[in-house]
């Protein structure tokens, strides 16, 4: 969230209303899931008591919290969304098409952040939970966790510097783990091979689902932003803030002022002087003049 506000990031925060949205189904889906659980080590005589009593009013207020939470962030980005969409508009101008080209950078850049979070949550699940493997493929599936933050970071800086060939090498990354995350789908069900994930199988197949289609959704976009590269987007997505662009010479440009800092050496109310200044009666004026003509950067 911290993130998202930094860089006003309005889809990022509807994003993580969507989130929590998925949480909520999530926390509803887990109460059925340790119900399951626990009548099963009940039958098998590996538990004393009824845990289910006790830990029941905890799983019904695990959604409750969530559902109010929600509200609560769909009204505060409500709110955000107004808020940024005039800054976003001060700091991209008044170009339609490159805040067009904008608004596709940061739905990319909100699709990774996501797809980190699931790809995480499925691969974290799938060591700890399924069993019955062997240890090759669970050192494989815990490779699969820095690869994973590697590739993200790589789509990162080359959307950043707009690299085409790194982006390209990167969507084929992406579907090599379309097909690995389709492929565990189909094998939580197949005949022989199904057992091992009875456990946890309702929440990797949710994880699974919103991970393939965030992919997909990824893959699109970031062809969309391979085919925006060279056309003018690269000064705004570089500067690391919304706010402050910086121009193709280098110098950092303030969209408020309209001042690129490192080319003045004086004070901002010099920058504005005229002919009519308040100096004093008699007293020589050392500020500079504003230009007579109108220069077009």
């Amino acid at each position: 969230m911290w993130d998202a506000l930094r860089l006003k990031n309005t889809i990022q925060i509807i994003g993580l209303v969507g989130l929590n949205v998925g949480l909520l189904i999530y926390g509803a889906v887990q109460m059925d899931q340790l119900h399951d659980a626990v009548k099963e080590l009940r039958d098998n005589n590996q538990v004393h008591g009824d845990p289910w009593i006790a830990t029941k009013p905890f799983l019904i207020a695990i959604p409750c919290i969530l559902a109010f939470s929600t509200l609560c962030m769909a009204f505060v980005a409500y709110k955000l969304y107004n808020e940024f969409a005039w800054t976003i508009y001060k700091h991209i101008s008044a170009d339609l098409r490159m805040r067009r080209r904008y608004l596709t950078y940061q739905i990319y850049i909100s699709l990774l952040k996501f797809d980190f979070f699931f790809t995480l949550g499925f691969t974290i699940q799938f060591v700890i939970i399924v069993g019955g493997r062997t240890n090759a493929e669970r050192y494989i599936t815990a490779a699969a966790i820095p690869v994973t933050i590697i590739i993200m970071i790589a789509a990162f800086l080359f959307c950043r510097r707009e690299s085409l060939i790194g982006t390209i090498i990167v969507i084929i990354l992406y579907f090599g783990g379309l097909a690995y995350f389709c492929f565990k789908l189909v094998r939580m069900y197949e005949n022989g091979y199904s057992k091992p994930y009875i456990p946890a199988r309702k929440e990797l197949t949710t994880f699974a689902i919103l991970t393939i289609g965030l992919l997909l959704a990824t893959i699109v976009v970031a062809c969309m932003c391979a085919h925006n590269y060279g056309k003018g987007l690269m000064p705004y997505v570089r500067s690391g803030k919304v706010g402050k662009a910086e121009r193709p010479n280098g110098k950092a440009w303030d969209s408020g002022s309209g001042v690129q800092h490192g080319q003045l050496n004086y004070t901002s109310d010099q920058a504005y002087a005229t002919e009519m200044t308040s100096a004093p009666y008699g007293a020589k004026d050392t500020r500079p003049l504003a230009p007579t003509r109108m220069e077009i950067d």
